[in-house]
């Protein structure tokens, strides 16, 4: 059991272990590879200083997959170093746990007998380097804000950062980098508003945003933020637009397709919507035909008879002439008094007996008078001329009420009766045009005002005025006062506007003619009724300017309101502007009114329309015969007149304007005369009523010409003109008369050309007519039919005579024969029942035929025989002598 004597001395040089630290932290910086230790790497042994046994020759490492190794540096002092094996990185593994033991080098050189240390712990850390910029989660942010308020934070955004360590791996910043906008931004990415943002000033908005990290690197790439600004959700009608334009003759058009109610959520049980279409601006309150009062009347179907009392300035009727006119207006004829202006009617004008029935009308516009008590302000009055001052009837305004006198005579009521009519009604003075029509039925008057009905709140009676020969006087704008002064004069004048002033005797007008002369041509419309939902109402006032929508459910109110139109039914309408306006009440579910909704104003603007251009064309010059003209029917010098119209309108397809006809109506034709006027003792220019029967015409003549009127077709028109006959049974002196035509569309809105005509006349003895070649062959030109004339010779005339005139004939036919072979190439006739043209006409130029009685007849017998010759009447044609085929007898 005893040792060799070797193994003992090994004992001997090889007693003590290594020793080290129990434990070690180090930092590696990652992509380094030299670790710092603390404490550093030691290792210290007993044996020293013996060598070998007291030396360290190496450092080993325990743990898994750990990328270090350590190196003995001095075997005999123990230094060593800890280093990386292979590349650390923080972002992988931020710390490494290992085991460290360290090794003597045994007892010799071979290195047996060696001895290790305890195993040591040994805990890395891996310092971070800032390689990584910050990067935002989202590619893009969004959000949206409402109006008027301010957010302590409308939205975060949020970045990040791959590096390992909390310096370099938080991100310590962001900033906004859009300049000018009213945002701001924490360290912590919070985006707050600041100051209160608008809806109408701006939309949306769109910033860009950077970030830091703790070491200040910044974001690679900025991130877009789009904050969208929300209205207010007001309780409101949306989505409609403040103009809809009109193009003239596209019939309804719709005026809020797509608006709706937005509620906001709120509780509802009814809504009401009223819808004004505001016209008061265009012509006498709306758009409405601008035809003369007869015109509109005739139009309208009311009986014949009334008297134009402020009629448009002319020859006829001038007394007029001195009032304002309100011009501007379409051709729509205003008078403006400004209580300095009236007229006297004359008396062949004044209706003399209006019996106890009788009708008057007018337009009146009229506003509130000055003053405490105003005067009294005539529309029409009839007072005495002379002498005293009784007022028959009149009609006024005083006070803002509307008043009608009616005084009857002793010859016709002898009693205490009704003879002042009094009628208060807001729209006397609300400065507005309305129509005004009394109808009188004694002692029972009405008035309709737009053609509602309204009765007078007060009637007074009075006596019958005395019978008189004092001759009255009826006035327009004030009233006459001739007797009681010193000076006859003008009183009580109006103030205001007045048109269509007109009064019919013996006849009251109908609710439906009434309605007609009124009656708007624009205004409000549903389209698609049947589709209204069932709990839908609406109705309008009757101009159809005022559509009040009523139900108790939302989506059918919003559909209801989609379908609510615009309409003009006139071809030719006033441009311009007309406003709208939309008061809406919504009832809550036990209250009478719970949200406030805001009107709508918009407008409709009716564009202008393509403007007609009237074209009147026919024969300017006709000739006829003097026995043309005294015949009973005299001649129809417009048998071949033309109307047509044609407006300029852009091509749908390439846009370039172009001509093109259009149909429309005419309210009047006037045929004047040009030089002297008519003389009715020897001529006349006349129509038969027989020729406007079926038709909306009527005529009245004067020495100046004769005037077709009435609302109607071109082509009604151009067959009434067609008829119009001139006659004149004495025309010795006459060589040619000259007629003019004009037409108008909408009382001289659109007038046509002036075409002038010329009659010329033929006289002669022998039958001969001579043509005029110079005038060109009219486009219209129609065959001329020439009767036939017989002309006989007595046959009781001498022989003498009678040879002489036949011999004579016989020559003249020889002549004629030789020019005829020359003239062979003349050929044609041109014949009408109405006589011969000037233009170009060809003759019947057929062979003569001379048909003999025998020639074995003695020359004694002659004065009984008969010569029966082919032989007409002759005319020049190119120079050339013709005969025309017709029976003489020689």
């Amino acid at each position: 059991g005893l040792r060799s004597p070797s193994a003992f001395l090994v004992m001997k040089l090889n007693k003590h272990k290594p020793w080290i630290e129990t434990s070690y932290h180090g930092v590696i910086t990652e992509n380094m590879d030299t670790v710092l230790l603390d404490p550093p790497l030691v290792a210290l042994d007993k044996d020293a200083p013996v060598p070998y046994a007291g030396e360290i020759c190496a450092f080993k490492i325990y743990g898994q997959d750990a990328p270090f190794e350590a190196v003995v540096l001095n075997r005999t002092s123990g230094e060593g170093v800890l280093r990386a094996s292979s590349p650390v990185d923080c972002e992988i593994q931020k710390e490494y746990t290992f085991i460290i033991q360290a090794y003597d080098c045994g007892a010799g050189p071979s290195g047996a007998d060696w001895k290790k240390s305890h195993k040591a712990v040994v805990h890395i850390q891996v310092d971070d380097v800032n390689e990584f910029s910050p990067v935002f989660r989202e590619p893009m942010y969004k959000a949206s804000v409402t109006e008027g308020k301010i957010y302590d934070s409308i939205l975060q955004v949020e970045a990040w950062d791959q590096d390992c360590s909390p310096q370099y791996s938080q991100i310590c910043n962001y900033e906004i980098v859009t300049a000018g906008t009213p945002f701001a931004i924490d360290r912590n990415g919070n985006i707050r508003n600041t100051e209160r943002l608008s809806y109408d000033r701006q939309q949306s908005y769109k910033i860009m945003v950077t970030a830091f990290d703790c070491g200040q690197k910044r974001a690679k790439e900025d991130v877009a933020v789009h904050i969208d600004v929300k209205p207010v959700c007001k309780p409101g009608w949306q989505g409609w637009n403040k103009r809809v334009d009109y193009e003239p003759g596209t019939g309804s058009k719709q005026l809020f397709p797509k608006m709706h109610l937005e509620m906001c959520g709120g509780p509802l049980s009814g809504v009401k919507a009223m819808v004004e279409l505001q016209t008061n601006h265009i012509g006498k309150g709306c758009d409405r035909e601008t035809y003369s009062e007869k015109s509109l009347q005739k139009l309208c179907g009311a009986a014949s008879g009334s008297t134009d009392l402020l009629p448009a300035p002319s020859p006829s009727t001038n007394w007029t002439a001195s009032l304002l006119t309100d011009s501007g207006r379409d051709s729509d004829l205003i008078y403006r008094f400004d209580g300095r202006q009236a007229a006297n009617v004359p008396d062949h004008v004044v209706p003399q007996n209006l019996t106890d029935q009788f009708t008057i009308a007018t337009w009146m516009k009229h506003g509130p008078s000055p003053g405490l008590r105003a005067e009294k302000e005539t529309l029409i009055c009839n007072s005495d001329k002379t002498e005293m001052n009784r007022h028959h009837y009149s009609l006024y305004v005083h006070n803002c009420r509307l008043v009608f006198l009616l005084r009857r005579d002793f010859t016709q009521v002898d009693t205490f009766r009704p003879a002042e009519f009094h009628w208060k009604l807001e729209q006397i003075c609300d400065k507005e045009w309305h129509y005004y029509v009394i109808n009188v039925e004694f002692p029972a008057v009405t008035l309709f005002v737009d053609g509602v009905t309204y009765e007078p709140y007060l009637v007074t009676d009075d006596w019958p005025i005395h019978a008189s020969k004092i001759d009255t006087q009826l006035t327009v704008g004030a009233c006459w006062q001739g007797g009681e002064v010193a000076t006859p004069r003008f009183t009580q004048y109006f103030h205001g506007s007045l048109s269509g002033l007109t009064i019919r005797p013996g006849r009251i007008e109908t609710q439906k003619v009434i309605s007609c002369l009124q009656a708007c041509k624009e205004g409000l419309d549903i389209n698609s009724l049947e589709s209204l939902a069932k709990d839908i109402k609406f109705h309008f006032n009757p101009a159809q300017s005022v559509l009040v929508v009523e139900g108790e459910d939302l989506d059918s109110i919003n559909t209801a309101m989609t379908k609510v139109s615009y309409i003009n039914s006139r071809q030719f309408p006033t441009a311009g502007l007309r406003q709208l306006h939309i008061t809406t009440t919504v009832q809550c579910f036990g209250e009478d009114s719970c949200l406030a909704i805001p009107d709508i104003k918009a407008v409709v603007m009716v564009l202008p329309p393509s403007e007609p251009r009237i074209t009147i064309t026919g024969s300017n010059r006709l000739v006829r015969p003097a026995s043309d003209l005294r015949s009973p029917l005299g001649v129809a010098p417009f048998k071949e007149i033309r109307i047509t119209s044609t407006v300029i309108k852009g091509d749908s397809f390439t846009h370039r304007p172009g001509v093109m006809e259009v149909m429309h109506n005419l309210d009047y034709c006037d045929v004047l005369l040009i030089g002297e006027e008519l003389n009715p003792e020897k001529e006349s220019l006349e129509i038969h009523h027989s020729a406007l029967l079926g038709k909306h015409l009527d005529a009245t003549n004067s020495t100046s010409g004769i005037s077709i009127y009435g609302v109607d077709s071109m082509a009604h028109y151009e067959q009434a003109l067609r008829q119009v006959r001139y006659r004149n049974w004495r025309p010795a002196s006459l060589s040619e008369r000259r007629f003019r035509v004009t037409c108008s569309e909408l009382n001289g809105r659109y007038t046509s050309n002036e075409f002038n005509l010329e009659v010329s006349v033929l006289h002669h003895s022998a039958p001969v007519e001579h043509v005029n070649h110079m005038a060109a062959q009219p486009q219209f030109m129609r065959p001329v039919h020439h009767p036939l004339m017989i002309h006989t010779l007595n046959s009781h005339m001498s022989a003498t005579v009678v040879i002489v005139v036949c011999i004579a004939a016989l020559v003249v036919i020889v002549v004629i024969g030789v020019y005829r072979i020359h003239a062979t190439h003349q050929d044609g006739s041109r014949e009408d029942e109405d006589g011969v043209k000037v233009p170009d006409v060809d003759w019947d130029n057929s062979a003569l035929t001379i048909t003999v009685n025998p020639m074995e007849v003695t020359m004694k017998a002659w004065p009984q025989s008969v010569f029966i010759m082919s032989i007409t009447k002759y005319v020049h044609v190119n120079g050339i002598l013709q005969y025309l085929t017709d029976k003489s007898m020689c």
